[in-house]
């Protein structure tokens, strides 16, 4: 008899524990998917917060690029006098302080982005050097026009890192 109970029991615990092990299945996987879906939804509106600041970033990028194309700044920062040498410092100290204003703007941008941009900095200071070192220019007006020439017979290398942006943005969509 004390057998037959013992089974008994045993018959009617086994569905309950059955029935519990599913529940506990089930709960956890509730419980996993809705931590799932609270994050996505937190990155998303973190998303949506953030995409105005960064197409900003790209903005300010664009301009800068923009800025330091050497016949746009050739045209907005003059010679203060004929001297090349000052010329030269005047025009590179303004590249980099356009430079360290949209410093920030790094942490919006991604880091391909950021490099395309450094070097076209660089290339651009390393443009305006070269057109300094050549022998014919003596004059603040001469290192202008050499300058200029050189612009003509090729891409700045703004350019390039211009079209990199735009498709960085157009990627974001």
């Amino acid at each position: 008899m004390e057998v037959e109970k013992i089974f008994e029991v045993f018959l009617y615990a086994v569905p309950a524990i059955i029935t519990g092990m599913v529940a506990y299945y089930f709960f956890k996987e509730h419980t996993k998917n809705e931590d799932g879906r609270r994050r996505f939804l937190l990155h998303k509106d973190m998303q949506m917060n953030a995409l105005p600041i960064r197409l900003q970033a790209y903005e300010r990028m664009a301009l800068f690029l923009e800025r330091i194309t050497p016949s746009k700044l050739l045209i907005r920062v003059s010679p203060t006098s004929s001297n090349e040498e000052s010329y030269e410092s005047l025009i590179i100290a303004n590249i980099e302080q356009e430079f360290e204003h949209n410093l920030s703007q790094q942490i919006y941008v991604s880091d391909d982005c950021w490099n395309i941009i450094v070097a076209a900095k660089n290339a651009t200071i390393q443009l305006i050097r070269k057109a300094g070192l050549l022998e014919k220019t003596g004059t603040a007006n001469k290192l202008r026009e050499v300058i200029l020439t050189e612009m003509m017979e090729k891409r700045a290398p703004s350019d390039a890192a211009l079209s990199y942006i735009k498709k960085e943005v157009s990627d974001m969509w």
